[in-house]
């Protein structure tokens, strides 16, 4: 495949020059598949100051997976904004959701229905700190600096590494956080991780559904970011088969009654409530997370529920020192870095705070072959 990297000498030129008054507003939103990233780009005459001043849009459906030819048109609201930190100066990024010609939410819209749950738990102040993790890949295909033809040495020095041969793609990861940093995303960090070419950033905390705008903000930078240094990111939660770690965005979730003394009463019933739903939201923690929920690895098989302290081999886990102090919050394991984190914390508010019935129950004849359910640990 051709592909052209940026010209960054080039291409300052032409940044350089006046807008004469204009804004530059890129409308981002998800298109068919539930993870490609889609963008077009409108000249404003004033800087907005909320996304209710922009103006809905529609595109092609037909060509995003999201309509048919005949009837093509989709909609497009903008939800929030963020700077531009490609284009600079008063320049905009502006998240969207989608909706049909009627009006109603479109079925790749997950933020529609969060809003609609956050909306209904405002006491509750949840937050949220997302951990996506991400492999980087060259334009052929290959693990961004492993052997061609060939792996490199087993994992051990790759977790928070330094050094060539064991920090893979470094100029990508610390671009994209001064650029989400510009933009104004609640980027709270970033590291290596346990595969190498493998990295992790961390969004929040972040308030309801401010969690997943940041997040698909965040998404949308790295992939701008890799665009100029030509190289791929792959959001897979098994990218490489084989003794290699999957690929995870671990939730962080808090509520208000959860973050005060006493609070792990409340994280005791929040988690009882989710393994009572655990059916429910495996089915919307990402595509393919059956390669990555083995119970190895750092995760708990997918048939299973299991929390306890400061276990990276449970579905939930309390870390330790919220279990010495008596409250804090809890970490979902379970949702993969192709999550939409806008129908995970959607389903974990409307679980927690008792909005959806929990799972059918199963009779034992009825069940398919599959390891058993596990009950959960004690904290």
């Amino acid at each position: 495949m051709y592909e052209l990297q940026s010209n960054t000498e080039t291409l300052e030129k032409f940044l350089a020059l006046p807008q004469n008054g204009s804004i530059m507003a890129t409308y981002i939103w998800i298109g068919g598949s539930g993870m490609d990233i889609r963008t077009k780009t409108k000249t404003l005459t004033k800087i907005p100051t909320s996304p209710s001043e922009l103006s809905e849009w529609n595109f092609d459906g037909s060509s995003t997976g999201q309509a048919e030819g005949h009837d093509s048109d989709v909609y497009i609201r903008p939800g929030a904004i963020f700077k531009d930190p490609f284009m600079g100066g008063d320049n905009i990024l502006v998240i969207c959701d989608c909706y049909n010609k009627d009006g109603t939410p479109h079925v790749t819209n997950g933020r529609s229905k969060a809003l609609e749950i956050f909306n209904k738990t405002l006491d509750e102040k949840p937050w949220f700190g997302l951990e996506q993790e991400y492999t980087l890949f060259d334009t052929d295909g290959q693990v961004l600096g492993w052997p061609k033809g060939g792996f490199p040495g087993p994992q051990g020095p790759y977790y928070c590494g330094v050094g060539a041969g064991r920090a893979i793609g470094r100029d990508v990861v610390e671009a994209h956080y001064k650029a989400c940093l510009y933009a104004g995303v609640k980027i709270a960090g970033t590291n290596a991780e346990v595969m190498p070419a493998q990295w992790e950033f961390q969004i929040g905390p972040a308030e309801g559904i401010e969690a997943g705008d940041h997040l698909w903000v965040a998404r949308y930078i790295l992939e701008r970011v890799a665009e100029d240094f030509g190289v791929v990111v792959s959001f897979s939660p098994k990218p490489i088969k084989g003794d290699w770690n999957g690929a995870g965005c671990h939730t962080n979730v808090s509520t208000a009654s959860m973050r005060v003394p006493g609070g792990m009463k409340h994280i005791e019933e929040a988690i009882q409530k989710l393994s009572l739903r655990h059916d429910a939201h495996i089915a919307v923690y990402g595509e393919g997370n059956d390669a990555r929920l083995t119970g190895h690895h750092e995760t708990a098989n997918i048939s299973t529920f299991l929390h306890g302290v400061a276990n990276r081999g449970a579905s939930i886990r309390i870390p330790r020192p919220v279990a010495a102090q008596g409250y804090g919050y809890f970490e979902d394991r379970r949702p993969a870095s192709n999550m939409d984190p806008y129908k995970v914390t959607g389903i974990i508010m409307e679980t927690i705070c008792g909005l959806a019935e929990p799972d059918p129950v199963v009779l034992a004849e009825d069940k398919p072959s599959q390891p058993p359910v596990v009950a959960p640990t004690a904290l």
